[in-house]
């Protein structure tokens, strides 16, 4: 994972499950070479972008399928 400075023109998706105010989610980007790109939503413009090789976002996808990060009750 590394960090990004601003990029323009990328198509940004948000989980269906975000808060109702639209703004309790990070989104989303996918980058040509398969990186995806990770930003919180209420920081548009102003935080922080991760970046993830295609492999690790795969595994990250993978463990979330799995529910390996499943909140015990």
């Amino acid at each position: 994972m590394s960090t990004v400075g601003r990029v323009e023109g990328l198509a940004w998706h948000k989980s269906s499950f975000s808060g109702g105010n639209g703004n309790s989610c990070v989104e989303v980007a996918a980058l040509a070479d398969g990186e995806r790109l990770v930003r919180d939503t209420k920081a548009q413009g102003r935080g922080p972008i991760l970046r993830f090789p295609e492999g690790e976002w795969a595994a990250f996808v993978g463990g979330v399928n799995a529910g390996e990060f499943d909140l015990a009750e």
